[in-house]
């Protein structure tokens, strides 16, 4: 991987918010209160179901918590498991269990998914503590791992258990300095009671490790604006080739991939907006669809006729800057984008990003799985 390394670094020397040593600090004041207040929460909690995302398990931890969250009872919840990689998702809850860890891939999105997720806490807790009349859970995570998606459903599977919750019980914890809401409580069982609490997503007030705050951005737990969409994009087609991924697109789909007619009239009925996640999205209708399908198989045939026809090393960093460079001139007229060079990459960039987020161009998990023998 020296390839992305390389690509990597040098994409981020001229980043404005990387301080001496090149740690990333994008950590508004706000989070730094809140920061505080789980910590002192924390104390509280009889246990934590801590929010990652399944594309990155060990990057969307948040380090700073992760001392005070070791001695507690613990749930890892990897979010999104409907975007990650399946191949993979087996070889990362071995490897937490490995360490002793609870963990459970989950769809926040899917009730049946979060009902297991709410068996296992249950049984956790009944296991462990016989006495407690009321007993709280904690649920923490860093931005965008889907935790609002996790407590919502949470609350309509405890309203569905006891529709009587004195419209939306809190749990008696007292405000969060510095979050205008207290913290909400579902109560999700009965003897002993336990009760569900949220509490806002935190990041880490600097990200020490470059490739580390690039894979968070990617996953959107950064602000796109913070990092700039062209950098994130730059980092995605430098992990899509040193992992050679449109050649697996290939193998998947190779009738697609040869060639493909579709009317140019469907093309302007759709905007990618529609992917990006809404409360409950309208059906699409079929060519909506097709434009979808179509524009994902334009960006696969792009990234796979540039990089197939690449004499360079895709481990070399000038190799792949170069080829990043050819796949943006390729892809804006993959994706049709009319424009003037920054203008086009920026689109070229927010396009990619949506795709990749809303899993169009396939299942990913950024992180690699550490080996376990260092953790005994």
């Amino acid at each position: 991987m020296k390839g992305i390394t390389g690509v990597v670094k040098k994409a981020l020397g001229e980043m404005e918010f990387t301080s001496a040593g090149g740690a990333i600090n994008w950590f508004p004041g706000h989070m730094a209160a809140a920061t505080r207040a789980i910590r002192d929460r924390v104390k509280l909690a009889d246990m934590v179901i801590e929010v990652r995302d399944s594309r990155i398990p060990l990057s969307s931890a948040n380090q700073d918590l992760q001392s005070h969250l070791s001695s507690k009872r613990r749930i890892i919840a990897l979010n999104k498991k409907d975007l990650a990689n399946p191949n993979i998702m087996h070889k990362w809850t071995h490897f937490f269990e490995s360490c002793n860890q609870d963990c459970i891939p989950i769809n926040a999105h899917s009730k049946s998914s979060v009902r297991k997720l709410l068996e296992l806490v249950e049984f956790k807790l009944k296991e462990a503590i016989s006495r407690e009349p009321t007993l709280l859970v904690m649920v923490i995570g860093v931005p965008n791992v889907g935790k609002s998606a996790l407590i919502n459903s949470i609350h309509q599977i405890a309203s569905e258990r006891f529709p009587v919750q004195e419209k939306m019980k809190r749990a008696n914890v007292g405000p969060l300095p510095g979050v205008t809401q207290d913290i909400a409580g579902f109560k999700i069982a009965h003897q002993p009671s336990i009760y569900v609490l949220d509490t806002p997503g935190v990041l880490v007030p600097s990200i020490k490790d470059v490739e580390t705050g690039l894979k968070l951005a990617l996953a959107g737990s950064v602000k796109d604006s913070v990092v700039g969409e062209e950098r994130i994009a730059q980092y995605l087609l430098a992990v899509l080739n040193t992992r050679g991924t449109p050649f697996h697109w290939k193998q998947l789909n190779n009738r697609r991939m040869e060639g493909i007619q579709y009317e140019s009239e469907e093309m302007h009925r759709f905007s990618l907006n529609d992917l990006r996640p809404k409360r409950r999205p309208p059906l699409p209708n079929k060519s909506d669809v097709v434009y979808v399908e179509d524009l994902v198989t334009q960006v696969q045939r792009a990234l796979y006729a540039t990089l197939s026809g690449f004499d360079g090393n895709v481990e070399d960093e000038n190799d792949l800057e170069s080829l990043i460079e050819l796949q943006f001139e390729a892809l804006q007229k993959a994706m049709k984008i009319a424009h003037k060079a920054a203008e086009g990459r920026l689109k070229v960039s927010k396009k990619l990003l949506t795709l990749f987020r809303a899993g169009k161009l396939g299942p990913f998990i950024l992180d690699d799985v550490p080996l376990i023998t260092n953790h005994h």
